[in-house]
């Protein structure tokens, strides 16, 4: 397992920050490797997001130092979403097969845990989002037509879309993890505009389907003070509580976001108009 650690960052310095700074704190280069966890561990709300591709071989997790526990989910939930071939991931010995789109929540307590592909040649691609937890919830398969769906956006504004919420309170009990899928109509660029803070939770979003030469511009920042990241095919975004978080493609896409903080209302959020934006 890889774990890369990011350090909180103070609005006022991110101000001062290079592009190459800006990436470097905020942007998730490579999510998914070959036969391995590669995780990002962040101190804003101490998310873990990353990938898990097994191609080989069955992929294990495993905790280090830098989480103090003896095994992952000793005091951890998270979420799956698979956005590659069919899969499986192993519970304690307990099963669940997941297919593309599908999702799953592994709730605190389990020890072990495996990752499998159905196939080498169109190996699953987890997505993966872990939050600190208190309580032990049940682990729940969630297919994409099981997620509730939420229809935003219009055609005029270019920013029409479905968002599909997994672990949410309307689907499955979590301690504080919420997560979902967001997909694009074609002819739509924009998410989240007009776009919001919530100083109550952070957000990771993990961009995908994208074609290899597009790039979403995302945007972060207090809205007073903006800044944007170019962001290519399968490469995720930490956004901390304070900043924004929109953005625009130059071709349509879907993404995954994942919230970590004080609650789970999903529309608490503070709105912005396009118009408050510098």
């Amino acid at each position: 397992m890889e774990l890369d650690i990011r350090y909180a960052t103070h609005p006022e310095d991110v101000k001062h920050y290079t592009t190459e700074q800006l990436r470097r704190h905020f942007l998730v280069e490579s999510v998914f490797v070959a036969d391995t966890a590669s995780f990002t561990y962040s101190h804003v709300d101490r998310i873990i997001a990353g990938g898990i591709m097994p191609v080989n071989k069955a992929v294990g997790l495993e905790a280090g130092k830098e989480m103090g526990v003896d095994y992952f989910f000793e005091r951890r939930e998270a979420g799956v979403i698979n956005v590659g071939g069919s899969g499986s991931i192993v519970l304690d010995g307990e099963r669940f097969g997941l297919g593309e789109r599908d999702g799953l929540y592994i709730g605190m307590g389990v020890k072990e845990i495996l990752f499998e592909s159905d196939s080498a040649d169109r190996p699953a691609r987890f997505y993966f989002n872990s939050a600190p937890a208190h309580r032990q919830y049940p682990h729940t398969h969630i297919a994409i037509e099981q997620a509730n769906p939420v229809r935003l956006g219009e055609d005029e504004t270019c920013n029409k879309r479905t968002i599909y919420q997994y672990v949410h309170p309307d689907v499955c009990a979590s301690c504080q993890l919420v997560m979902g899928l967001t997909m694009l109509e074609p002819g739509s660029i924009w998410n989240t505009m007009p776009c919001h803070t919530h100083e109550r939770r952070m957000e990771v979003y993990f961009y995908f389907d994208m074609p290899a030469d597009a790039r979403v511009v995302h945007l972060m920042g207090q809205p007073q003070e903006t800044r944007h990241i170019m962001v290519a095919n399968e490469q995720a975004v930490i956004s901390p509580s304070w900043s924004i978080h929109s953005g625009a493609g130059t071709s349509h896409y879907t993404f995954i976001w994942g919230m970590v903080g004080e609650n789970q209302t999903f529309d608490d959020m503070d709105h912005l108009s396009p118009a408050d934006l510098k």
